[in-house]
């Protein structure tokens, strides 16, 4: 069945009411298709109250005599705003309130650079809030800052709102915030409010830029969340622009919080047939950002169907037809609606647009679909196959991909064709061995019996499995699926001595393995100790055995996901190694730091691993472990033997950026060359699978095994335009467990042969979450 698409929510806000809908308002609207609506917390009142307050204290501070000196005889004392009253506002506790999203008076000012302005919008702004919690409100949006940091005072100013958001936080503690941000700052658009600020204009305001700096909005925001420490409550309502910018800051706000998408009159055009429509680029953006878990809600700002003509209250009708003793007829039912034109009952032709684009998203990749949208940026630990029994529940997630194994059966088929083709030896007369290492549920072990009679190949097969609890379902997938044509072995595969082939006096005798068949990659390739499990029973395979996988190569680019940050920052407070973890996860929301550009792709290649390994390095592995190096075997980590040496790994990768932003942590993904062709004619071709987001549709489309790995910072790392960002890591090893470090640096060039540092991180390591070997 096609995947459902997902559902817009659509709000409803129209700044020229004033006071919050009324009962029969708000049913007109969810009649007519609306989800929430949005309310002003305070009135035309209260705002004439506060300017009238401000404008007599600055009267009084304007005060000069002859000689134009200010006439102050005592410092004066910031105002105080009085207590709200009645007449101040309009919204008051109700059935519906808590439906509503409470908005901050638009008016206020919290950037400005007078102090008394910025202190009394403040106080407006927690006076508000706290008035809003009293009613029940759980939901507060914030005008966006009036300056930013771009020029003059502008950052003084967006500190000033950044501090008094994070109180906000504080004190509406059990509400959610919403800062209302343009997209980006569009030149010549006036929002038509006239703020607090004008009772005292700047006199000498910076000349404004011709140049559009697209960003500035973002920064803001980026200042404002961070002041607020990520703070999980804080959210962006985003404005959708007139004009759609670039890509990259489209994906930019992707990445972000987002709770609301709102709409004015001048985001529509008008189409051929003078009804409003939108761009083919706003609907690709609406499209995109619905595919997110917490998909936005749309807000329509002035250009709902108009409500003013709906007068009266529910309870005043309904006691109104108590007192009737007759059933009423219908023209006595709404005595509360005024005469009204068509145009007051239209719906809103907006509203209809969007509701008609809702049933035009394109169809689901199998990554959004609903099974997995549920994954979407939710962090998981990384198994511990070696340490840990894994429950029947995982196996069967496993094994939910067909694509995975459609792959290793195809893999195992060419293996067998080729080695029948190429007249290869086997280990044992008339027949191919094969080993399944890690056989878990047994589903490698079905796929390796299908492709062998595919091939017409006569195998012999040996399920090789730990986990004492899978080792019985395997014994009764033999008995009952596979008709005891496999044989089942409970050990830890690097202690299995091989394949028994014949009793003697003196014990069994052990033969070796033609294929050696394993699932044990991780999201990073190697971070479930691929190579070490596949080193100790290397010494199994015959010589012109073949390993699937036959090699695995492992790749990192860094992004930004504010919301994972936020996420982590919030286990931090009871897990010390939360920022220690290289998290799976199903990232969705985020955004890629680095450009494509030649030499230096997007997503780059830190090492491989490859088997079967030469005979030579498994000697050495062997003489370090038993104590046979001359001189000692002194590993390179703790005073380890080196025994496992071989697979530790480092890499370093410089990454462009074009674009300011931040950079949150490392996103980790693999690729894999399951078998190659050893056929003259067809030389070099492979069966592979990837999780590399710009090769996976090529190399195994649609295959959800593994989410990719993510390597977090301790703390977020802010870098300019034009950065390159040095990345270095490093897989470690002791010889009794695995972990990895990294680090990821900033630098700028100033000259034509120079560079500076200007930022890095901490150096990040996962060694308190090692891999247990």
């Amino acid at each position: 069945m096609e995947p459902e698409h997902p559902n817009f929510t659509f709000g409803y806000q129209d700044n020229t009411i004033g006071a919050p809908l009324s009962d029969l308002q708000y049913g007109y609207l969810l009649n007519q298709g609306f989800h929430f609506a949005t309310a002003p917390i305070t009135n035309k009142h209260f705002k004439e109250r506060i300017f009238k307050l401000v404008k007599d204290h600055l009267d009084v501070l304007g005060k000069s005599d002859e000689r134009g000196t200010t006439v102050v005889t005592a410092p004066l004392a910031d105002p105080i705003i009085p207590p709200l009253t009645p007449k101040d506002t309009s919204l008051f506790p109700s059935q519906a309130v808590n439906t509503y999203t409470g908005c901050i008076s638009p008016w206020i000012d919290l950037c400005s650079p007078n102090p008394i302005i910025a202190s009394i919008s403040r106080q407006v702004l927690n006076l508000e809030i706290n008035y809003a919690s009293f009613c029940g409100l759980r939901i507060i949006m914030i005008p966006a800052p009036e300056r930013d940091g771009s020029r003059g005072a502008g950052n003084s100013g967006l500190a000033q709102y950044a501090r008094a958001v994070q109180e906000a936080l504080t004190i509406g503690s059990s509400m959610s915030f919403v800062v209302h941000m343009p997209m980006y700052s569009e030149p010549g658009l006036d929002t038509g409010v006239e703020t607090i600020s004008s009772l005292n204009p700047a006199p000498d305001s910076p000349p404004v830029s011709k140049e559009i700096d697209i960003y500035t909005a973002w920064d803001s925001w980026h200042n404002v969340r961070s002041v607020c420490n990520y703070n999980l409550r804080l959210f962006v309502a985003l404005k959708v622009p007139i004009v759609m910018p670039e890509k990259a800051l489209q994906d930019r706000w992707f990445s972000e919080p987002l709770m609301y998408l709102s709409f004015t009159p001048e985001t529509f055009q008008t189409n051929k047939t003078g009804n409003p429509s939108l761009s083919k680029h706003h609907q690709a953006l609406i499209f995109s950002y619905m595919k997110l878990k917490a998909t936005p809600g749309l807000l329509l700002c002035n250009v709902g169907p108009r409500v003013a003509h709906i007068k009266g209250d529910v309870q005043d009708i309904l006691s109104g037809l108590e007192s009737k003793s007759h059933f009423p007829a219908l023209p006595e039912v709404a005595p509360a609606v005024e005469a009204t034109s068509e145009e007051d009952d239209a719906q809103s032709p907006q509203l209809e647009y969007l509701q008609w684009l809702e049933t035009q998203q394109p169809p689901l990749t199998i990554f959004e679909s609903p099974m997995l949208t549920s994954f979407q940026d939710w962090l998981q630990s990384p198994l511990q196959p070696l340490s840990d029994n894994l429950e029947s529940a995982t196996y069967e997630v496993f094994e939910g991909d067909p694509v995975k194994y459609n792959q290793y059966e195809v893999a195992t088929m060419e293996a067998l064709i080729e080695w029948k083709k190429l007249k290869k030896p086997t280990s044992k007369t008339g027949v191919v061995v094969i080993a399944v290492a890690g056989s878990g549920r047994g589903p490698l072990v079905t796929r390796a019996l299908k492709a062998a009679e595919y091939a017409e190949v006569d195998v012999e097969v040996w399920a090789v499995e730990k986990n004492p609890n899978a080792y019985v379902y395997l014994l009764r997938q033999n008995q009952n699926v596979w008709g005891g044509r496999v044989k089942v072995i409970k050990t830890d595969m690097r202690h299995w001595k091989g394949p028994v082939v014949s009793e003697s006096a003196d014990g069994p005798v052990y033969g070796k393995v033609d294929i050696l068949i394993s699932e044990l990659l991780g999201s990073f390739g190697d971070n479930e100790l691929s190579p070490e499990c596949l080193d100790g029973i290397q010494h199994v395979m015959a010589p012109q055995g073949i390993s699937i996988p036959s090699s695995y190569t492992a790749h990192f680019t860094p992004i930004a996901t504010p919301k994972l940050h936020a996420d982590i920052l919030a286990r931090s407070a009871t897990d010390p190694n939360a920022f220690q973890t290289p998290w799976v996860v199903h990232l969705f929301s985020l955004d890629y730091n680095a450009q494509r550009v030649p030499e230096h792709p997007r997503i780059q290649q830190a090492w491989e691993f490859s088997h079967p390994i030469p005979e030579s390095t498994l000697k050495a592995v062997e003489a370090r472990r038993s104590g046979g190096v001359v001189g000692g075997g002194g590993g390179s980590m703790a005073g380890a033997a080196g025994a496992n040496d071989h697979n530790s790994r480092f890499c370093h990768m410089t990454f462009v950026c074009r674009t300011r932003g931040v950079t949150h942590g490392l996103a980790g993904y693999f690729e894999s060359t399951l078998y190659e062709s050893q056929v003259k004619e067809t030389l070099g071709e492979k069966v592979e699978i990837s999780t590399h987001p710009e090769r996976i549709d090529e190399k195994s489309k649609d295959m959800i095994s593994w989410f990719p790995i993510f390597f977090p910072l301790n703390q977020p790392l802010y870098f300019p335009a034009d950065t390159e960002l040095e990345v270095s890591m490093w897989r470690q090893t002791d010889d009794t467990r695995v972990w990895y470090e990294w680090l990821v640096e900033a630098w700028a060039w100033v000259g034509e042969n120079s560079r500076v540092k200007i930022g890095t991180s901490e150096l990040c390591s996962s060694r308190k979450m090692a891999c247990l070997m």
